[in-house]
């Protein structure tokens, strides 16, 4: 991760801003209580944990990423934003972490994913790892299968994504009804933008 990420990080929100759609549609309906508490998985360069904090300017956020290279972005980041003191962030494994050895957390009111799935390779264990660390909600976003869309269009954006090792996760609606299942959640999956996107929630019953 820190090889692909040790140049990219400089311009990874410059260059994803058009095409990571969703992201800003998940911030505005975390509800987020006073005091409430929110982790990124995947966090990157902080765009949307600054985001985060300044639409709930009440709200405790935390933030992991596996590439040591995208956390010195998110935390200059971070600090430019005048949110040091609000967003605290640690480099881990979005298969399994320890939010209590990281954070000194046991559990967050909400968990985010946003164009992190399509990026691990173990991608369910990441999601099953998020459900296990939260206590309220988690809500991610991803590619979809852009099943409402031209076939060309399709075509020509799982290649350009396959060119960085992105793999649109097309069970992510079964994924999500199985780790429902299993630990006694509500899922509910919602296609955005015909199908460009796939939101996901997974909310207690």
């Amino acid at each position: 991760m820190d090889a692909i990420y040790a140049r990219q990080r400089h311009i990874y929100d410059a260059t994803r801003k058009y095409y990571l759609l969703g992201r800003d549609r998940l911030i505005a309906e975390l509800d987020l209580g006073q005091g409430g508490s929110v982790i990124e998985i995947g966090c990157g360069t902080a765009r949307n944990l600054i985001a985060v904090a300044r639409a709930w300017p009440q709200a405790r956020c935390f933030g992991i990423d596996l590439s040591a290279e995208m956390l010195i972005t998110a935390r200059a980041n971070v600090a430019r934003a005048g949110l040091s003191d609000r967003i605290v962030l640690a480099e881990g494994d979005a298969t399994g972490f320890d939010p209590q050895a990281l954070f000194g957390e046991e559990a967050f009111d909400r968990v985010m994913l946003s164009y992190t799935l399509s990026m691990i390779p173990d991608w369910r264990a990441a999601l099953a790892q998020a459900a296990a660390v939260a206590r309220g909600r988690v809500d991610c976003v991803d590619f979809g299968q852009q099943e409402r869309l031209p076939a060309v269009f399709r075509r020509g954006l799982f290649a350009w994504l396959g060119k960085f090792d992105v793999t649109p996760r097309a069970n992510l609606a079964a994924a999500l009804d199985e780790v429902a299942a299993r630990d006694a959640w509500r899922a509910t999956f919602t296609p955005r933008y015909r199908g460009y996107a796939w939101a996901g929630r997974l909310e207690r019953g």
